[in-house]
């Protein structure tokens, strides 16, 4: 027996090369649904939400312990059909008829990406973290299971300089560290190193130079080593779970016995590495410089830095702001832009024989619990 509804499809448009979306931009897309018959539907929506969330299982003796949190930035939904739930108002409905007729019925929607203070999407190793925003659209029918199809839009956030405190201290001034070990048994005499980056914020892709002064006072050589890791961090009530992974491995020329050197060494960021997020109560994404002197039988004296990875401009081709020089980002856009701009133009639709269009209506947002204060704005209308 053939079913009545024979297909339910929510898809966006992208709006760059890199199908990205930051806060403030419009995004507008389509709910298809196609029917093998007349029915009767009780509600169909759509349904725009950020969300983060960890979920792990840890084994105590004899116990399983599930470790669970979420974070929820905004949710809007926008009924095409039936009424709003605990909204009585039927603002944005198409018809205040449910039977649809046989064919496919295209439902058009826009909104704007909620300006905030949002994490950028993200899935951890394991998936035990995501940071996800979704597109879902549902449809109702009495006594019928409901049916749903999700897609998520990948959101890139644009940190300003008061996200992260840390850049603002060191903007203008190379970070340095040093090092210096009394070396023991096997070995004789003493090891010392001092080492500088540039900044601590920098682009996917971009190179990281390192400068480096070791002071070689043993009887062996011994050889400079580079690593550029990351440290994910999930906390679930009082609870950490952390995963690290190296990302960048390199070694320097040897440095002989008795001898000074300055060496440099450049280290290339990964182009599609996740950007840093320092911005989420549940889930951290961090990145670090490991500077160490490889020793033969003794423990390495090392350096750390912390590094904020962020995402590479849109036109990888044009020169990064003034702002970028001291702080690693560039002057990203204005935090103040409305949720609600200009009416778009109109996107093209399929057109085929049995295509139903509807008016366009856009989104009312509704703030999450940890999310910004979105008010009630008016539709947007293509």
């Amino acid at each position: 027996m053939s079913s009545t509804v024979k297909s339910l499809k929510v898809t966006y448009n992208p709006i760059n090369d890199t199908n990205t979306f930051r806060c403030g931009d419009l995004l507008t897309g389509r709910v298809q649904l196609e029917v093998a018959k007349q029915c009767d539907i009780k509600s169909l929506f759509i349904k725009f939400k950020g969300k983060a969330e960890v979920l792990w299982t840890e084994r105590h003796g004899q116990r399983t312990v599930v470790y669970h949190s979420k974070n929820k930035y905004f949710s809007a939904k926008h009924y095409f059909i039936g009424e709003k739930g605990d909204n009585s108002d039927k603002c944005g409905c198409f018809s205040d008829s449910s039977v649809v007729a046989p064919g496919v019925h295209v439902y058009p929607f826009s909104c704007r990406i909620p300006v905030g203070n949002m994490p950028s999407s993200f899935v951890g190793l394991g998936e035990i973290g995501k940071i996800m925003y979704l597109l879902e659209t549902r449809l109702s029918r009495a006594m019928r299971v409901d049916k749903k199809d999700t897609t998520q839009i990948n959101f890139v956030a644009q940190p300003n300089m008061t996200d992260i405190p840390q850049l603002m201290v060191c903007a203008g001034s190379p970070l340095q560290e040093s090092t210096e070990k009394k070396l023991k048994f096997l070995n004789s005499g003493t090891v010392a190193m001092g080492v500088n980056i540039e900044r601590m914020g920098f682009y996917q892709g971009e190179d990281l130079k390192v400068s480096a002064f070791i002071q070689n006072n043993c009887s062996r050589e011994i050889k400079p080593k580079y690593c550029i890791y990351r440290k994910h961090s999930y906390f679930a009530g009082a609870k950490r779970r952390l995963c690290t992974e190296k990302l960048v491995k390199e070694v320097g020329k040897p440095v002989p016995p008795s001898t000074s050197e300055k060496v440099t060494q450049i280290l290339v960021i990964p182009r599609h590495l996740e950007p840093s997020i320092l911005n989420c109560d549940i889930i951290k994404a961090e990145h670090r410089l490991r500077v160490y002197l490889d020793v033969k039988y003794a423990s390495d004296p090392e350096t750390k830095f912390p590094l904020v990875i962020l995402e590479a401009p849109l036109f990888p081709d044009e020169a990064p702001p003034a702002a970028a020089a001291g702080f690693g980002f560039e002057a990203f856009g204005n935090p103040d832009l409305p949720q609600w701009g200009p009416e778009p133009q109109q996107q093209p639709l399929p057109s085929a024989e049995g295509y139903m269009f509807y008016p366009h209506v856009g989104y009312v947002y509704t703030a999450g619990k940890t999310g910004p204060n979105l008010p009630f704005c008016p539709y947007e209308t293509l």
